[in-house]
């Protein structure tokens, strides 16, 4: 798809408001779900504000060059809860999550230096297209389950409104979400067609505040969509996580402190590896949108290092580790929007807005259904981009075909491998899987390519030999 603004280009102030806004809700669901489902009094704002803090860092790692924002890591889930584990007082906790984000960042600086005296060749030989590109569709398609859940779900804030709202009023209005971003998108005009969701959310929340009146006025709880309740206990400002330190005593039950920290690190270094096959998949995902490369330029090294310090700056604040979001790569391929300027007043949004609790209580209050409408069309996106990587790839030779399909189905079908405390995900497994299925396939064509090459060049040398010979002759 032909980007409408390109890296570089400055969108006009207004739309320029609008186009960050679209992005922050793009992502907001995801980066605010974090903080929630791990608990323990973790802020949804602050979890925001490092979100911003951690793209900022990016960029200026990234000189400006790469347009993606870094949001709250799921892939952390149950490193995070394993901070909290033990019966572990609060304020060790927060150490214990800002600790481990400091070795997972680590993890990055030491690859991103590796890779800056080793280069980037071998990692285009590991992962060529066949391999990158199904991987990417994965990233998507594991998604799938989580927009078509979230498609007849109201608040996630509320279990009451998740048990009693009924879920065909719920997939009315995530289904009118979905159709009104596909108008905008594809019969809209100018501005209209650049901010779909936008139009889509709100016309999909208006609907579900409508049901919710009418479920009020009639008392009929299947029609209770939005839990408004969240305005009366707003938060008004972030419990940034390193202030949650300095709450109480750093106390564990059983164990000392250092043995803590060792299964802090157990808990969250293998996971950093994990995310750095997912981090390449995202970078390749958006070059290819994009048409820039860039492992290239800005580089591998400089997006490690932006992800990893990015990540560590975003847990100092938040709690939680940040990584590169799908859903702002989708953003950026459906709005046709490159321009990094966008991110950054993104991540300047997610900074102030922290800090303005009735619009991130507003926030919270769009229901699920709504958001699963967006995520269907973000995640398809996502999923049909990794499929084109591959338009160029023979699928009529076996050794590629072989390679697609174990990725697919594997990813598809959601293998993963349990650890203890550490969890492989599926986009990790099938990537892994396909990789070495790569390898199998081409272990004799390799060798043949080789010996190929050996004769060409035999040849070549005795033709200069002959040249030679014929010269001084």
């Amino acid at each position: 798809m032909k980007m409408i603004y390109g890296v570089k280009d400055r969108p006009k102030v207004p739309q320029l408001i609008l186009f960050a806004l679209q992005q922050l809700l793009a992502i907001l669901a995801a980066t605010i779900a974090v903080p929630m489902i791990v608990g323990n009094g973790m802020s949804i704002s602050a979890a925001l504000f490092g979100a911003g803090v951690g793209t900022i860092v990016y960029l200026l790692f990234t000189k400006f060059k790469s347009p993606v924002f870094l949001g709250s890591s799921f892939a952390f889930l149950g490193s995070m809860s394993a901070a909290f584990a033990g019966g572990v007082s609060a304020s060790l906790g927060y150490l214990g999550l800002i600790i481990g984000a400091v070795m997972a960042g680590l993890v990055y600086v030491i690859i991103a230096v590796v890779i800056k005296f080793a280069g980037v060749k071998w990692i285009n030989k590991i992962m060529p297209a066949v391999v990158i590109g199904p991987t990417v569709a994965i990233i998507g398609l594991s998604l799938a389950g989580n927009a078509v859940g979230d498609l007849m779900k109201g608040n996630v804030n509320s279990a009451a409104s998740v048990m009693l709202c009924s879920p065909y009023a719920a997939l009315v209005c995530g289904l009118v979400t979905l159709a009104v971003t596909i108008v905008c998108s594809v019969y809209g005009k100018k501005l209209m067609k650049m901010i779909p969701f936008i139009i889509g959310i709100l016309a999909g929340y208006i609907l579900a505040a409508a049901f919710t009146g009418i479920g009020y006025a009639a008392k009929c709880d299947a029609l209770k969509i939005i839990n408004f309740e969240l305005f009366k206990n707003m938060q008004w400002y972030p419990d940034f996580a390193f202030v949650q330190l300095f709450k109480g005593k750093m106390a564990v039950e059983d164990g000392s402190i250092g043995a803590y920290i060792g299964s802090v690190a157990v808990a969250y270094i293998p996971v950093a590896f994990v995310v750095f096959a997912e981090h390449i998949a995202d970078h390749k995902n958006i070059s290819s949108i994009i048409e820039t490369d860039l492992l290239s330029d800005p580089g591998l090294t400089r997006t490690l290092l932006g992800d990893g310090v990015g990540s560590m700056a975003g847990a100092f604040f938040g709690g939680c580790p940040n990584t590169t979001y799908g859903e702002s790569v989708g953003c950026v391929a459906i709005s046709g929007n490159a321009s990094v300027i966008t991110i950054l007043v993104t991540a300047g949004m997610a900074i102030v807005f922290s800090f303005v609790a009735p619009f991130i209580t507003f926030l919270a209050t769009i229901p699920s259904c709504v958001m699963g409408g967006v995520c269907i069309a973000l995640y398809g996106f996502i999923a049909v981009s990794g499929l084109k990587m591959i338009q160029g790839v023979d699928l009529g030779d076996n050794r590629n075909l072989f390679v697609v399909s174990v990725i697919l189905i594997t990813g598809v079908g959601g293998l993963t491998l349990n650890f203890g405390k550490v969890t492989i995900t599926a986009v990790a497994c099938a990537l892994i899987l396909g990789i070495l299925t790569n390898v199998l396939v081409n272990i004799k064509h390799k060798n043949k390519d080789e010996n190929e090459q050996l004769t060409i060049d035999g040849i070549e040398e005795k033709e200069e030999a002959a040249e030679e010979t014929k010269e001084e002759n």
